[in-house]
């Protein structure tokens, strides 16, 4: 149970594995991804031998695909009480093993790992995206994660499903492609570094080779002849990676059978390496055995925890944010006791009414600014009232058309009225058309005003919901009334003389006055003295209107919601308005283990930023 890695931890550097374990503990990496190892190769390309050397649990090996299910290898450092502890995990299933008791050694633990993936991925050759966690917790292991994917399969064997190469290739994407993930690539010294599967994966989501590391497994299996090529790949001659390169020789069959201990194996390692003619100065460049295979790996681990520390810093703080504005809108359930209760309601109402309130006078947003959407609308009927304006260049006709018993050449007042009721009658429709557009916008900003106050209190949102439809309809009718009324008086043809005077000097470009009244009809043109007039009708349709819906629809409505609001208290039965929706409590609760979940991980990290 001798690990390779341990040893050769610093204390300044435990702190940094220390935490992202703490925040693995903490269910932070089903969220967001967290620094770690993942190891890739072809099949029986000696991944889970190197897995098994550095951390010194006997794994599932062989031929064919071996790892048929992401194993999550956690290594935990312990100190005092039990000897060693496994915990597999996988589902809801967890099996704990302590001190050996169910093992007469650990390296059963592979027969553990085998039934696991038997279980998940079905007896035979298939895989599964499931994750299978072995936790193993000594004092001969260090705080190390890593984890073994499949193995690259290029044609399916018996049993295998056709796709079987795309199926595993897409597993291991999943999890290479995280930034925050440093891959290991596993590759054996006699193949074809080029035309190696992992490598190339490893490449397209990693093109600068800044978090590849690549390991050369099986230095003893390779050509005479081929060591100098093999040198140039480790010195980052034929595919340059920032990682580098590192060779390693694992335990091989004959010395699994012979039962050959892993610290056994680590010295006839570093002697193959000794006295070989080409490879014994790897030693001294720190590019070769498992121990120096730990050490790199453990300073790239750590570096690349650091670097990613302020940007996981700010995720976990916007997933705090988050959480606490969804608790926010899940507010605590109501007393049980009943003068608690109908405390709980004042308060609830209180807080919907100030909301309505400061709704209505601009103080609350609500999704879109609430006024900026009726200033659109306002806008739209005010170019709407510019847009349709009459030249009354045709005047001659319409004195025609409308001509009593007067001689020709002689002005009628009845032909300026019936001009000026005829196109202001025209404004009426569109006028109505804007009172409903004016009132579906209200009827929302209301109704989010009620959905975000009352949303865990169905009984209470419905209640509220057919108030606000009921009150906004009723305003409806006021208004609409005040409008046809509006649109009578406009009929009456009248504005004050020195109003009518000023606006009729700006279009004439001249200068009248009072004593000039008489005289009008010599020196000014009849279709001005309509244009004048109607460019005022224009002026006080364009803020009237406005005025009233906003009276009545908004400040009136908002006034009428608030005290029916507060009646309900002197008749409702509280504990049913206060009915709190079973989703809404279990979400109340999810969150709440949530939000400590994120402060937690908050204030781990907090002593590293």
């Amino acid at each position: 149970m001798k690990g390779e890695v341990h040893s050769h931890l610093e204390e300044s550097i435990r702190p940094y594995i220390d935490l992202i374990d703490t925040l693995r503990s903490l269910g932070i990496h089903k969220h967001l991804a967290l620094p770690t190892i993942v190891v890739i190769g072809d099949q029986s390309s000696g991944k889970s031998s190197v897995l098994e050397a550095l951390s010194g649990i006997a794994l599932p090996r062989g031929a064919g695909i071996v790892t048929r299910c992401p194993l999550e290898l956690r290594l935990k450092k312990v100190t005092g009480g039990v000897k060693w502890k496994a915990v597999l995990s996988y589902r809801k299933k967890r099996i704990e093993f302590v001190d050996s008791s169910l093992f007469a050694n650990p390296t059963e633990v592979e027969e553990r790992v085998k039934a696991a993936q038997n279980e998940l991925a079905g007896k035979g050759v298939g895989i599964c995206n499931e994750l299978i966690t072995l936790e193993v917790m000594s004092p001969d292991v260090c705080d190390l994660t890593l984890i073994d994917l499949p193995g690259i399969a290029r044609v399916p064997v018996k049993g295998q499903p056709q796709d079987i190469g795309n199926q595993i290739k897409h597993l291991i994407m999943k999890f290479i492609q995280n930034e925050e993930t440093i891959n290991m690539v596993v590759v054996p010294c006699n193949t074809d570094i080029a035309t190696t599967e992992a490598l190339e994966m490893a490449q397209e989501v990693d093109p600068e080779g800044k978090r590849t590391l690549a390991i050369l497994t099986k230095p003893d299996l390779i050509d005479k002849g081929t060591e100098k090529q093999i040198l140039d790949i480790v010195h980052n001659k034929v595919i340059p990676l920032r990682k580098g390169y590192i060779m390693v020789k694992c335990r091989g069959q004959q010395q699994i059978n012979d039962e050959i201990p892993l610290e056994e194996a680590a010295q006839m390692e570093r002697d193959f390496f000794q006295n070989h003619d080409y490879f014994r100065g790897l030693l001294t460049e720190n590019r070769a055995t498992i121990q120096g295979l730990a050490i790199k790996l453990t300073q790239n681990l750590v570096d690349h925890i650091q670097k990613s520390l302020p940007q996981l810093d700010e995720q976990v703080k916007k997933k705090l944010w988050d959480v606490k504005s969804e608790l926010n809108e899940c507010e605590e359930g109501p007393p049980q006791d009943p003068k608690g209760a109908k405390q709980f309601l004042i308060m609830i109402l209180k807080k919907f009414n100030d909301k309505i309130n400061s709704l209505s006078s601009g103080e609350l947003i609500i999704k879109e600014n609430l006024f900026v959407q009726l200033r659109e609308q306002f806008k739209k009927w005010n170019d709407h009232l510019v847009d349709t304006k009459p030249s009354f260049e045709n005047i001659k006709e319409l004195s025609q058309n409308f001509r009593g018993r007067e001689l020709l050449g002689f002005s009628n007042y009845r032909v300026f009225e019936t001009v000026l009721q005829l196109h202001v009658a025209t404004l009426k429709k569109p006028a109505i058309d804007l009172l409903r557009t004016i009132k579906g916008i209200i009827l929302e900003q209301f109704n989010d005003v009620s959905n975000q106050s009352f949303q865990n209190y169905p009984v209470l949102l419905d209640i509220t919901t057919k108030k606000i439809i009921n009150i906004q309809a009723s305003q409806q009718a006021k208004a609409q009334e005040r409008i046809s009324e509006q649109f009578e008086m406009e009929n009456m043809i009248y504005i004050q003389d020195p109003i009518y005077l000023k606006m009729l000097n700006k279009i004439n470009h001249e200068t009248f006055s009072e004593d000039q009244l008489p005289i009008f009809d010599k020196k000014t043109k009849y279709s001005e003295m309509l244009q004048a007039y109607y460019e005022i009708v224009v002026q006080r349709m364009a803020d009237q209107l406005p005025m009233m819906m906003i009276l009545f629809m908004l400040k009136q409505s908002a006034q009428l919601l608030s005290t029916d609001m507060l009646s309900l208290l002197d008749r409702a039965n509280v504990s049913e308005l206060l009915f709190d929706n079973s989703d809404v409590a279990k979400k109340r609760k999810d969150l709440q283990v949530c939000l400590k979940r994120w402060t937690d991980a908050q204030e781990a990290l907090s002593g590293f930023i």
